[in-house]
């Protein structure tokens, strides 16, 4: 096998690893798509829970009204049934007093004894509609939770098939990597970079790693260059290669022929200079020969 061959393998593995390692997340994630389903049936069961408490309560009031209401009905009835046997003022005093009391109690029971029926009532209807609710929420929730076991399954069998295409793309790269003398750890290797990155092999243009975008030293490039074996970007640990850069993705990259270089722009400062020191010598010329006319003179 040639080094292009382990290449274009370490490739096609890259895209088996993205999808396998993107399924098996989202076989662990899914079941969370359920937790506001059930956090909502959690918080009406308790809140039914507490209410129908609360209705206990008030049926027991209830109860205990209709006791206290019966008796109440019952002294004043005994009263009003004595009064046709009475034979004395005290008598008729005492069971007047009787009968009053009773009448008394009698209304201020009913009265208690309706509001409470009342609120009895709204409940029992509350609890009703709660019960309906939690009922709908659960067969909501088990519909759910069959839909999402069907999708899970459906995803292990996606994995299942990329696990064999993975066992078998692997298989074939150790063999080419024993025959080429290269790392038997490579593949484990690259197997945890795409884990992370999601990106283990990347391509290598005019120096520079696409992967982090990091200039590579220059020999260490013209290594990755030379293809001879496998080498991994120093700044993002990816397994490079090299490709030819493209007509227009060159264009991005300046160049001496467009920018000129160091020796050109010392070339043309030395021609200023020399133009400069030629003014220099031309001027103190004219200044000696001025000299010399203005001694001969004298």
């Amino acid at each position: 096998m040639e080094m292009t061959e382990v290449f274009d393998k370490l490739k096609s593995l890259q895209d088996v690893l993205v999808e396998k390692y993107d399924l098996e997340k989202k076989i662990e994630s899914s079941p969370k798509q359920l937790d506001s389903q059930d956090e909502l049936l959690a918080r009406l069961t308790k809140e039914y829970i507490e209410k129908n408490k609360t209705y206990d309560e008030v049926k027991e009031i209830v109860e205990r009204l209709k006791q206290e209401l019966a008796a109440a009905e019952a002294s004043r009835e005994s009263g009003e049934k004595n009064m046709d046997n009475i034979t004395s003022h005290r008598e008729y005093e005492a069971l007047d007093k009787q009968i009053t009391e009773a009448t008394e109690k009698e209304a201020a029971v009913r009265k208690d004894l309706i509001r409470e029926e009342k609120k009895l009532s709204e409940l029992d209807e509350s609890l009703k509609a709660d019960k309906a609710m939690i009922d709908a929420q659960k067969s909501d929730l088990n519909t759910s939770k069959e839909a999402l076991a069907t999708q899970i399954q459906g995803y292990k069998d996606q994995v299942d098939s990329l696990q064999s295409q993975e066992d078998q793309i692997v298989n074939t790269l150790n063999e080419g990597l024993k025959e080429l003398n290269q790392d038997s750890e490579t593949v484990y290797k690259f197997q945890r970079i795409i884990q992370r990155n999601s990106e283990g092999i990347v391509a290598v243009k005019n120096g520079v790693c696409t992967g982090c975008q990091m200039i590579l030293p220059g020999q260490f490039a013209n290594e990755v260059r030379d293809g001879e074996k496998i080498l991994f970007c120093p700044y993002c640990s990816r397994i490079l290669f090299y490709q030819e850069v493209a007509e227009e993705e060159a264009e991005d990259y300046s160049t001496l022929e467009e920018t000129g270089s160091l020796a050109d722009f010392e070339d043309e400062f030395a021609d200023e200079r020399d133009e400069d020191e030629i003014d220099e010598n031309e001027t103190e010329n004219e200044m000696g020969d001025e000299a010399t006319v203005s001694f001969g003179d004298d």
